[in-house]
């Protein structure tokens, strides 16, 4: 048989450590949950998006002994590997910046 008088329930029979504990695992698992959810929703709505666009030079002034291996493309510059040597391209005009040789 169940004793008689009043029952504790568990949050007053808990000390009051136990008690500080539970709600702090409450409130971190909380706070875990919302950002996992924020960062997943973060990642869905960058990658939905469309990548800017690179756009290639109208005209690159290539010497006339070099034969293009690679073109790299990036913000402000057009790299071209050639055979023993770099070539960095203005990207806004297409002129050569710098010419590198190779070892």
């Amino acid at each position: 048989m169940p004793p008689e008088g009043p029952l504790e329930d568990e949050e007053t029979a808990m000390p009051p450590d136990a008690r500080f504990v539970k709600r702090l695992v409450v409130v971190l698992t909380s706070v875990m949950i919302a950002g996992l959810v924020l960062i997943v929703g973060l990642l869905v709505a960058r990658l939905t998006q469309a990548p800017a666009p690179l756009t290639f030079p109208d005209t690159l002034d290539l010497p006339a002994d070099i034969t293009p291996e690679a073109v790299t493309l990036a913000r402000d510059w057009v790299l071209v590997l050639a055979e023993g040597e770099i070539l960095l391209f203005d990207r806004a005009t297409g002129a050569l910046s710098h010419r590198i040789a190779l070892p």
